[in-house]
């Protein structure tokens, strides 16, 4: 998890890159969340660029936490925000690279919607082709919240790890259609200003079960 040639001040959180062992299988929603879905769960759609397939964006942290738990109230079928980790494994599909598909920031289009070819806004989900393990936008469109606090990665290995035990900003993951490239790698993380309550455009989730 994370990197080890860190060059700049924008990506200095993603270093000591360290060993991570997740114990727990879970499933992870092969889209973010669409602005129909949360419609259907919460009775309203909050998002800047309106589209049923569209992903909901201009959610707040605690918006997304509300839609899990109606949802597994209204469906008995738990649902939740991933953990860092559990994000950055899903993306990566087993990849060691900057990207899941590779090194190769010229082959970003085929896979999200960054700042150079979405005309600075959100997508239907499911366009651009998926990752290895069939999870489709992992590298943009929006980002995507975790249910970690936001904080310095430690240098020993981890298990399930969950973040700090408290904090003042939540981790957001994956790029968005207002990002440039480098900002959609796998070990890319932001956080910083990003209190929980806040709404963002640009800034969606998806859900895992387990």
């Amino acid at each position: 998890m994370g990197r080890e040639d860190v060059v700049s001040y924008y990506t200095g959180d993603e270093a000591p890159r360290h060993k991570v062992t997740i114990r727990r299988p879970f499933y992870m929603g092969m889209y973010a969340v669409t602005q129909e879905q949360y419609e259907q769960v919460m009775g309203k759609n909050p998002s800047n660029v309106k589209g049923a397939q569209n992903p909901v964006e201009n959610v707040s942290w605690d918006d997304a936490v509300a839609f899990c738990r109606n949802f597994s109230a209204k469906t008995g079928k738990a649902v939740r925000l991933p953990t860092e980790a559990e994000w950055e494994y899903a993306c990566r599909a087993g990849s060691k690279t900057q990207f899941s598909y590779g090194d190769d920031y010229a082959d970003l289009a085929h896979y999200a919607w960054y700042r150079e070819n979405s005309e600075g806004k959100t997508h239907p989900v499911g366009q651009k082709m998926p990752n290895a393990w069939g999870l489709y936008d992992m590298h943009g469109n929006v980002l995507e919240w975790c249910a970690d606090w936001l904080g310095w990665y430690g240098c020993g290995k981890e298990t399930n790890p969950t973040g700090p035990a408290a904090g003042s900003f939540r981790v957001l993951r994956g790029g968005s259609c207002c990002d440039d490239g480098w900002a959609c790698r796998s070990a890319h993380r932001q956080g910083s200003s990003f209190h929980p309550s806040g709404k963002f455009p640009q800034i969606g989730f998806r859900v895992v079960r387990g």
